[in-house]
């Protein structure tokens, strides 16, 4: 049983970055047929990454995925504290495979001359305006978005069926379309933390700094924000 859940969280989370910092490489590095395309495509992508990823991972293991999301779901007595620490540890795991995937897929247009901000892109986020303060607070919102929302679906009076991750999915799209362009939504501190420990790593030419004075927004935002979802999400209950 534990084995499925780790390799659910694991697998989950991989294929969320693939096909979520993927769909950044594909439109932001040079010479790809979708280059140039855009914050719209971006944050489709993401949603369907989202989408892609819970659906895959959520008979195994409950399609955490985010760490944020598996310590608010314990913090409201609905999930072992016992297995908080394996699940974050399968999904940063699991998120720094998908980032190698996306290294290996994109393989050849890293090797061209591309500047070093949009290369730690297709990695990790940034800011657009660098403000810790009002970053962490960004990310807060963002998270506590997601997670309420998460915790509302989580009992629908109807189920989808197959599709009961769509709604995750949608979330997903609207915070990316409403408030993701000031923090790039990092919302998931595995989502963030394990590209960046990829990108740290490679052998990229001209990929610059892991910003690692900034990884710890993305880190404790979604947190706080998870966390908050919890408490609100039991005095409404």
């Amino acid at each position: 049983m534990i084995i499925q859940q780790i390799l659910g969280e694991f697998l989950g989370t991989a294929l969320l970055i693939l096909l979520g910092n993927g769909v950044v490489a594909n439109v932001n590095l040079k010479h790809t047929y979708a280059h140039g395309g855009g914050w719209i495509v971006i944050t489709m992508g993401w949603a369907m990454a989202v989408f892609v990823g819970v659906f895959v991972a959520s008979k195994a293991s409950g399609g955490h995925l985010n760490p944020a999301f598996t310590i608010a779901l314990a913090a409201i007595g609905k999930f072992s504290w016992q297995l908080v620490p394996i699940y974050i540890v399968a999904q940063i795991a699991g998120a720094m495979a998908g980032s190698l995937l996306v290294w290996l897929t994109f393989y050849k247009h890293y090797a061209l001359p591309n500047d070093a901000a949009t290369i730690k892109a297709t990695f990790c986020t940034e800011p657009a305006i660098r403000n810790y303060k009002w970053n962490v607070v960004t990310e807060i919102i963002g998270a506590f978005v997601l997670v309420f929302s998460v915790f509302k679906m989580s009992n629908p009076a109807q189920s989808l069926g197959t599709l009961d991750a769509l709604p995750v999915a949608l979330v997903v799209l609207a915070i990316g379309l409403s408030l993701g362009g000031i923090t790039g939504y990092a919302i998931n501190p595995a989502r963030d933390l394990g590209p960046r420990i990829v990108h740290a790593l490679l052998p990229i030419p001209g990929k610059g700094s892991s910003d690692w004075a900034y990884c710890w927004v993305p880190i404790i935002g979604p947190i706080v924000g998870g966390l908050l979802a919890g408490i609100v999400f039991q005095l409404t209950t």
